[in-house]
């Protein structure tokens, strides 16, 4: 099962919290050891200094019967309760022995008495509940007799530890309160910071089929999100473009089916209304087949612009005579034009890299569409060359004339600028679309054009191929 996914706020605070606690348990573990070290290092030189006051005292006050008839004074003299603090002759009996837990004694380098009590005298012990303990060894002269007394001294470091235990929970209590506080503080922050993206949100949502035409904002954005804004802007511009044309496209291929679908629903209700002849069925049945190869043709048409709308189409290309191409085309339609008192005129020379079929299919359709529309008693020029940057065919005729803004549109489907092409039943207007597809799938293009006196020019440039395109026929 796909687990839900957390919002990005949350994702966010969650991310600033856990950077929080590993800052700040970092900065209390470097604070706890730093504390612990100088806990150390002070109960060490206390209990230096201690050893040395001993040294001290038993050097210029007292004689061993003093010591032994005043041990409370020495005693009182411990940093701890549970310090110890024994003073003895070497080889005898402690003369004070001050040990509450019955530590044993490790093994000692006992300091001379004419070297001072340093650092590197001290040894680490722990009790056997795990607090730490600090053991030093020295020799301490008594007055000038030049007797000796061993003084051994340790510091049990419980109030250091009860110390550093407060602290550690002071630490942890801290790194939960900041990451508490930076959760809460980077949550408030993070949904103010994603409102835009919020409100950017609700934006799109109102978009629907019925109101295409709403767009963000991207004055009103965060210099971060304008790009994006604008960006998803112009995708609307094209969806809405796109959708637009759907449209259009849909109504114009239900009025162009309407026309022979209500031509064969006509013909056949007039034919069934009355008994007929074998001849007259077959009027019927030749009528009905011209506008179901009517139909097929249409949509065998939009297949083909389907197909090359979404890259469906893979050519193979071969080199194609440009002049023996358009002599070809002007003998197969050489018959209509007669019927229409139109003449071609060729003027071609050089080759073209392309599919033959679909080349072939483009510059019939263009040729058939200057025929139809092309006044009668003209001529319909046929030139084409091939030059550095590929070939280029151009096909004209004398017709009515397109205004500017017109010309673009020729290219859409089922588009018709004037009455007499929209009254025409002989092309289902995709003809043009059809040759822009084509040439789109060669990487050219078509373009169209048109003087003041009614001379229409369509141009179709091919691309030049490298030979490693080029399937030989």
């Amino acid at each position: 099962m796909r687990r839900p996914s957390r919002s990005l706020a949350v994702r966010i605070a969650l991310s600033f919290a856990a950077i929080v606690c590993v800052v700040v348990g970092m900065v209390g573990a470097a604070l706890y050891h730093a504390t612990n070290l100088a806990l150390s290092t002070r109960a060490d030189y206390q209990l230096i200094g201690r050893v040395e006051h001993f040294r001290s005292l038993l050097h210029d006050l007292y004689t061993i019967k003093e010591i032994e008839a005043r041990p409370k004074l020495f005693e009182t003299m411990l940093g701890d309760s549970q310090d110890v603090i024994i003073f003895r002759r070497p080889g005898m009996a402690p003369i004070i022995d001050v040990n509450p837990d019955h530590m044993a004694l490790p093994p000692f380098h006992i300091v001379p008495v004419a070297r001072s009590v340093g650092l590197d005298a001290l040894y680490e012990g722990k009790r056997p509940d795990g607090v730490r303990m600090r053991w030093v060894a020295a020799q301490a002269q008594i007055g000038d007799s030049g007797e000796v007394v061993q003084i051994i001294a340790a510091h049990v470091m419980t109030q250091e530890a009860r110390v550093l235990h407060v602290y550690l929970i002071r630490v942890w209590i801290n790194v939960i309160c900041a990451v508490l506080v930076t959760l809460a503080l980077a949550y408030w922050v993070t949904s103010r910071g994603l409102m835009p993206l919020r409100l950017m949100a609700d934006k799109a949502a109102e978009i629907s089929p019925n109101r295409m035409s709403a767009r963000l904002e991207v004055a009103r954005a965060p210099a971060e999100l304008q790009s994006l804004a604008a960006s998803f802007n112009a995708m609307l511009d094209r969806l809405e473009h796109g959708y637009e044309r759907l449209l259009q496209f849909s109504a114009d291929l239900a009025h162009e089916l309407r026309t022979p679908i209500g031509v064969l629903i006509g013909e056949t209700q007039v034919a069934l209304a009355h008994e007929r002849s074998v001849a007259e069925y077959r009027g019927v049945l030749e009528s009905n087949l011209e506008e179901l190869e009517r139909i097929a043709r249409i949509a065998q048409n939009i297949l083909f612009l389907a197909q090359a709308d979404h890259g469906q189409q893979r050519i193979d290309r071969e080199r194609i005579d440009i002049r023996d191409e358009l002599e070809s085309i002007v003998e197969y339609f050489d018959g209509i034009a007669d019927e229409r008192g139109v003449t071609f005129q060729v003027d071609a020379s050089g080759e073209i890299v392309a599919n033959a079929i679909m080349c072939r299919r483009a510059i019939s359709n263009v040729a058939v569409n200057a025929v139809r529309y092309a006044e009668p008693g003209t001529v319909v020029r046929m030139r084409g060359k091939e030059d550095e940057t590929g070939a280029c065919i151009v096909i004209g005729n004398r017709g009515p004339r397109i205004e500017r803004d017109e010309l673009a549109r020729l290219f859409d489907r089922f588009y018709r600028g004037d009455t007499a092409r929209s009254n025409s039943t002989e092309s289902s207007g995709l003809g043009l679309s059809i040759v822009q597809a084509i040439m789109r799938l060669h990487d050219g293009s078509v373009s169209a054009d048109c003087t003041q006196d009614g001379w229409v020019e369509f141009t179709l440039r091919f691309p030049r191929e490298t030979e490693s395109a080029v399937v030989q026929a």
